[in-house]
């Protein structure tokens, strides 16, 4: 296993190049556009794949890195060229992984490549879990998944929401419940075909922010799907509702929801990289600022007031980056996040990523809220990653939790 490090290798650095260089030269000239047509970037997604960055491919490459730091480095580059284009592109990943992490071999193989589709017919995915009533408290998920012996197959009735690419979506993932009893441990992940009768977009959200990524609600009427599309297989689920229900008995339920917990962990680094990404933008497009713009005769950066807010963003971007970094390294190394070193480095980078935004928009002025400038959309994309993923609330409540071991509410 790698040790921890704060120097990327010679390949890192030219995977690095290479996705600063697409974010350049594609993603941020088409920014601004996409962003008022507030439509999925299909022109800038399909380049994404003609390149490669728009496939399981390079996400596995990415994931697999030994040092942890692939995805991380990756995200942040993505995100530094637009959040709202970037997350149309890594969005089905969300998908993918719920295939890759849950699923059989067979599934994996089958499934994945509809996800994607072809450099000259793009498709994407869809992966639906939170619902009207069930964000944060995933125990109140209403959707339920009813098996059907005689027909060997899945009934799903419920509603979905903030889904990302919901409706639009080849295939789509759903978690629905399906022992009430068992609370959050009573749940299963199952794939939807595309094409499946029953299942429909309901309301498209006209968004603050992230406004190229389409987000909408997904409507499951009676959809039916065949008993191989539950992830993992029946034989699978049987075993570990089995498990749950014995531990439920003995009182060691407890134990199981840490696991997931520990799962949910180690995911959320990626999100503080996507965070570190865009402040990251809006305080070079600041510092660029700052040193061009004159006033009274000298540039505004010979100002300590502007200066100095220039010297806070900057290290509190680097003090993100190296707590996403460090919790990235950890979860591919196997430590334990026994202080939530997840969960601390989704807070403080989507909290610098709001603060420094506003900063930033803050040094430019006036034009800094126009759309002249891109600060004013940073600003508002930045808005998003302090709620999904966990918000703010959450991730202080999984850090206090864990830091003091009692049951904090």
């Amino acid at each position: 296993m790698a040790e921890f490090t704060m120097e990327l290798n010679e390949d890192q650095k030219q995977v690095r190049d290479w996705i600063h260089g697409f974010a350049a030269d594609v993603m941020r000239p088409a920014a601004a556009e996409w962003d008022e047509r507030e439509e999925t970037p299909w022109p800038v997604i399909q380049e994404a794949a003609k390149v490669g960055i728009y496939s399981l491919d390079f996400y596995a490459q990415q994931f697999f890195d030994p040092t942890g730091l692939g995805i991380p480095m990756a995200m942040e580059e993505l995100f530094w060229g637009d959040a709202g284009i970037a997350l149309s592109i890594v969005g089905t990943g969300l998908a993918a992984i719920g295939v890759v992490a849950n699923g059989t071999e067979e599934q994996i193989g089958t499934w994945i490549p509809q996800m994607y589709g072809t450099p000259d017919d793009v498709k994407v995915a869809a992966f639906c879990s939170s619902e009207p009533d069930a964000g944060s408290d995933v125990g109140s998920m209403r959707t339920r998944a009813v098996y059907d012996q005689a027909k060997d197959e899945w009934v799903l009735n419920g509603t979905k929401t903030w889904a990302t690419n919901g409706g639009i979506a080849n295939v789509h993932i759903v978690v629905a419940v399906v022992d009430p009893e068992l609370g959050t441990k009573g749940h299963a992940s199952f794939i939807v075909p595309p094409g499946t009768p029953g299942l429909s977009q309901g309301q498209k959200f006209k968004k603050h922010g992230i406004r190229a990524s389409h987000t909408a609600e997904v409507v499951l009427e009676d959809v039916r799907i065949p008993g191989t599309c539950l992830l993992g297989g029946k034989e699978k689920l049987d075993e570990r509702l089995a498990r749950s229900r014995e531990r439920a008995r003995s009182g060691g339920g407890e134990r199981v929801k840490n696991a997931a917990m520990a799962t949910f962990e180690a995911s959320r680094p990626a999100v503080g990289a996507m965070a570190v990404g865009t402040a990251r933008a809006a305080y070079e497009v600041a510092l660029d600022y700052a040193k061009t713009r004159t006033q009274f005769g000298r540039p505004i950066i010979d100002n300590q007031g502007v200066a100095f807010q220039l010297a806070d963003m900057r290290t509190q971007i680097d003090a993100a980056r190296l707590l996403v970094w460090r919790a990235s390294w950890m979860a591919v190394a196997g430590r334990p996040f026994e202080s939530a070193e997840g969960s601390m480095s989704k807070l403080f980078a989507s909290e610098v990523a709001q603060k420094v935004t506003a900063q930033a928009v803050q040094i430019l002025g006036g034009n800094g809220f126009t759309r002249e400038y891109p600060v004013e959309r940073m600003h508002r994309d930045s808005a998003i990653y302090t709620i999904f993923e966990g918000t703010s609330e959450i991730q202080r409540l999984v850090i206090a939790r864990t830091i003091s071991g009692m049951p904090i509410r």
